[in-house]
């Protein structure tokens, strides 16, 4: 929080001594309110506040709505405290004049009727953002509630921030006695900024890693009855593997004990099904990222998987997990005549992943596809199987890093499905950048189709109408989805799908508003899984039709993808 309040009476509309002196007590605003808060700040806090309940990607309940808002409100105190302290530091003013009482009721006056006008704009939009995602819409109740919050969220943050500048205002009393008051001023601000990021980096960073690594470690380690061991020697951690059941962590022993039965696979395809093949290596079967690669590749081969008609390589999320949609549709459209490669290269969650374990995943993602496309490549031409990869979120930016560019993973690969990508995905970035004219981003159309297509509904699979070369890459992404269209930029910056016409599930009345759309979709990036399939970061259903597009398997139908899609699930 910036400093409200200079070395003297040196805050945000404070009165000189005389003035305050001359002044009635009773014509004061209440004292605590006065003392502890600014006009400005207050001002430009609401107004904040305001901003937050305005329309955004996706549904909120009120008890997260409300810390959005009120954090929205207290960046809004700090800024307007700022800009004033600002103004005054540049015109060497040590004051500033009080704003009078009159105003002060007026902004109580159009707070409480802008919150209540806000509030009813905000069921307005959350009733219509539910019904076009089919999500239930929140009880009359949950509205005043999430006013009642975020007033109770703001104060507690301004308070914060009000003993901070305690603490500075202290330090600069003390400075004071040996240098001038500005100087003071400049050197107590920055030694509150340095005390702060070394406790950060130094205590709190490392106390909070400590806390998740053990955390997630644990979750990592644990084994659940209902998953044993494989019977098989097609799977990782069955007899004769080069890895060991435990070492493949709780997401690996999700994967390899997942997927259809020979039983399902015949079943669905009237005819005998082949048992499919899973390989996977954990963050503790090999040492370094490059040796669980190679060890993953290993097991791949010894179970046969080089020999199967398509082997993919699948570059997980955070910890290890891989949407099984995007595994069971391969082997439902092979009936079980396919290989699954993946390792696991971290066991935080993706959100803490891309802070700290980012460039592990473009290593593993790397390693991994070397790993297995050198294998491929030495076998005889007329008997390779087809190559192809994928991967969800933070697995779609691994999935990316072994390839430079779109012709690159052409020339390299028989096919590419990627989900839910990443605002640090480079070659959908430049794709996107470098779209046709006319296209949308949302769904952007680039080198007319030819071997890539962007999809958020199965139809989206025929933009443009003509028939598209081979290989072939999907990108599968949401209008809605928050982590997709996450940057930056937004927060000084209005991006082109918000120039350009909505996706089909987003809101019209969304618009670009600085700094607050930045928060808002940051915001939604903590609920972006909440939603049905089809919409946010959810991607489920569409996968079939992606990959019948991909691979167009010998035999499959139109009608078997229709069959398939509602027997998958993602597996989170």
């Amino acid at each position: 929080m910036a400093i409200d309040r200079d070395i003297d009476k040196d805050h945000d509309e404070e009165p000189d001594t005389a003035l305050a002196a001359s002044t009635p007590e009773k014509s004061e605003m209440p004292a605590w309110w006065v003392r502890r808060y600014t006009f400005t700040g207050t001002a430009v806090g609401l107004v904040f506040l305001w901003l937050s309940m305005t329309p955004s990607l996706l549904p909120r309940g009120p008890l997260f709505q409300a810390l959005v808002s009120g954090g929205s409100g207290a960046i809004g105190y700090g800024l307007g405290v700022l800009a004033v302290w600002l103004v005054r530091y540049m015109r060497s003013q040590d004051s500033s004049p009080r704003a009078p009482r009159i105003a002060w009721w007026i902004l109580i006056v159009v707070g409480i009727i802008g919150t209540v006008l806000m509030i009813v704009w905000f069921h307005f939009w959350q009733d219509r953002v539910r019904d076009l995602m089919g999500v239930p819409r929140l009880t009359f109740w949950a509205h005043p509630q999430t006013a009642v919050l975020s007033i109770i969220v703001l104060f507690v943050l301004v308070e914060i921030g009000q003993q901070i500048r305690r603490l500075i205002l202290f330090l600069i009393g003390r400075l004071n006695r040996v240098a001038p008051k500005r100087v003071s001023a400049v050197v107590a601000v920055t030694l509150v900024v340095v005390l702060a990021m070394a406790l950060i980096n130094g205590v709190v960073v490392r106390v909070a890693m400590d806390f998740l690594n053990n955390t997630f470690s644990a979750v990592n380690n644990e084994e659940s009855p209902d998953n044993p061991a494989p019977t098989t020697s097609l799977r990782s951690g069955g007899p004769g593997s080069l890895v060991s059941w435990a070492s493949l962590g709780n997401q690996g022993r999700a994967f390899i004990g997942g997927g259809a039965t020979t039983r399902e696979l015949s079943a669905f395809n009237n005819a005998p099904a082949t048992e499919p093949i899973r390989a996977y290596a954990g963050l503790e079967s090999a040492d370094g990222i490059k040796a669980t690669a190679e060890l993953a590749a290993r097991e791949l081969e010894r179970e046969g998987g080089l020999h199967r008609k398509v082997v993919a390589v699948a570059t997980t999320t955070g910890t290890g997990w891989i949407n099984q949609a995007e595994a069971d549709a391969l082997e439902y459209m092979y009936n079980g005549d396919t290989a699954i490669v993946s390792m696991q290269y971290s066991f935080l969650p993706s959100w803490l992943s891309f802070l700290v374990d980012k460039e592990n995943a473009r290593q593993a993602g790397q390693a991994l596809f070397e790993a297995v496309s050198a294998r491929v490549r030495a076998m005889p031409e007329a008997v390779r199987p087809k190559l192809v990869v994928f991967g969800e979120s933070l697995g779609s930016f691994g999935g990316e890093a072994p390839f430079l560019s779109v012709n690159n993973i052409v020339a390299r690969t028989d096919g590419a499905l990627f989900s839910g990508p990443t605002f640090n995905n480079s070659m959908w970035l430049e794709a996107t950048h470098n779209r046709d004219d006319g296209s949308p981003e949302v769904l952007p159309i680039y080198d007319d189709g030819q071997n890539v297509r962007f999809v958020s509904r199965p139809e989206d699979l025929k933009r443009p109408a003509h028939t598209w070369g081979n290989p072939r890459i999907v990108y599968l992404q949401h209008a809605s989805d928050p982590i997709a269209w996450w940057n930056p930029d937004l927060i000084l910056s209005k991006p082109d799908w918000l120039r350009e016409p909505r996706g089909y599930d987003v809101l019209p009345s969304m618009e670009w508003i600085p700094f607050v759309t930045f928060l808002q979709v940051s915001a939604d990036m903590a609920v972006a899984v909440n939603v049905p399939d089809g919409h946010g970061h959810v991607y489920v259903r569409a996968v079939a039709d992606a990959w019948a597009a991909i691979l167009q398997p010998p035999g499959w139908t139109q009608a078997k993808t229709e069959r398939l899609r509602p027997l998958l699930h993602s597996g989170a």
